[in-house]
Order: structure tokens, then C-alpha cells, then sequence
């Protein structure tokens, strides 16, 4: 493939949250069940170009799995559905976003859109990997990114984070 397509296409709403290191976007090809095949492989191609080297996927089911493969790109499916529990899914999410962002992988992470959720997402990591110690500034700093405010769902897996376990420590339950 030559010109300008060759390097492929940047997906939509792509946005670094720890530069060279950390992105978030909307899933490549677009949200929806009939989202476009063409535009996957594009923006696939990009992400494969720019060096990513993992692609961590939060939708509920395994949509795209196979497009990663095709393009010999490394994926990882973590499902945090809309009534999935986050204090069962966010320590588990983190501690490996963690060591793979400590060997040096550049990580890519998604869910259909980026919506308040998947911000919540990110910020709570910042927050919870020690990046930024304030849960009120976690928030702000990605506000600042996305140039838009995150609303309650949000700003809810933020306020869990005190309570999960941070890295080298067991998560604290209640009465404890």
C-alpha cells in the first residue's frame, strides 16, 4: 500500500492519557453493531504504524478480537459492561494495565464510544497508579484532555478508587 493511506487513518476521539505511553479511543471502525469493516482496518493499520503494541478492548463481547489478529495486532479482552461490578473488574484492569505500561508497552484502550465511563476509566487509573494523588484532579486533568465534562457514572469509578487495592496492597473491605 502506498501514499497517503499507507500509514492508515487516526480513529476517532483518539486522545493520549499518558503521552507515548497510554491512549484511549472509540472502537476502530466505529460504535454499533454495523460499524464500517474498511474504516476498522484503517484505523487498525494506524495504530499498528504508530507503534502501539496492545490493544485492550472493554466491550461486553468479543467484537473486533479477529480484526486485531488479522493485523497481527496483540489485544487483551477486558468486558466492563454498563451492569458489570467495577470493584470486581477495575483492580484486575489496572494492576495489568500497570505491568504492561512498566515493560514498556504502548497501550491502546477502548470501549464502544468514548463515553463518561471510559473516562471514569482513565482517570481512575491516573488516580489509583499514584500519577496524580487527588481524585478531584484525576478528574480535572481528563476533563482538560477530552475538552468536556465527565459526568456522574463517571466520576463514580473515580470515587471508588480509595477503596481498591493499590499496587503491592490487599484491597480493604468493609468493617476493616
Amino acid at each position: 500500500m502506498r501514499g497517503k493511506w499507507a500509514a492508515g487513518i487516526k480513529p476517532r476521539f483518539f486522545t493520549w492519557v499518558i503521552k507515548d505511553k497510554l491512549a484511549i479511543c472509540e472502537r476502530p471502525g466505529g460504535y454499533a453493531r454495523n460499524h464500517r469493516k474498511v474504516r476498522r482496518r484503517e484505523e487498525i493499520l494506524w495504530l499498528k504504524c504508530q507503534g502501539f503494541t496492545r490493544v485492550i478492548s472493554l466491550l461486553a463481547s468479543p467484537h473486533n478480537l479477529h480484526a486485531y489478529d488479522e493485523e497481527g495486532l496483540v489485544w487483551s479482552h477486558i468486558p466492563f459492561a454498563g451492569n458489570d461490578d467495577p470493584v470486581s473488574v477495575l483492580p484486575d484492569l489496572y494492576e495489568q494495565l500497570r505491568s504492561w505500561l512498566r515493560d514498556g508497552e504502548r497501550v491502546v484502550l477502548h470501549q464502544e464510544e468514548v463515553s463518561d465511563r471510559l473516562m471514569g476509566v482513565v482517570a481512575g487509573y491516573v488516580h489509583w497508579s499514584g500519577l496524580i494523588p487527588q481524585g478531584a484532579q484525576a478528574v480535572a486533568i481528563v476533563e482538560r484532555l477530552f475538552g468536556r465534562q465527565m459526568g456522574p457514572e463517571g466520576r463514580e469509578l473515580v470515587a471508588l478508587v480509595p477503596g481498591l487495592a493499590k499496587p503491592g496492597q490487599v484491597a480493604r473491605t468493609a468493617g476493616a
